[in-house]
């Protein structure tokens, strides 16, 4: 399974956010918070793996 790394760049509302870290790209991804560790911020590292994002 691929790893994905992404950092939170805004939080609004139940959504975040999230740009690819590990590749050279401009696109934003929009995630639901409920899918996202609890203690998130803007400038928190993600690491996505196994279809779960956790804190690095």
């Amino acid at each position: 399974m691929n790893t994905f790394w992404y950092e939170v760049v805004s939080i609004d509302g139940d959504y975040a956010n999230l740009r690819r870290t590990d590749i050279e790209s401009d696109e934003i991804k929009l995630v639901a918070r409920a899918l996202l560790p609890p203690e998130i911020a803007e400038g928190t590292k993600l690491k996505y793996e196994w279809m779960q994002y956790e804190i690095v």
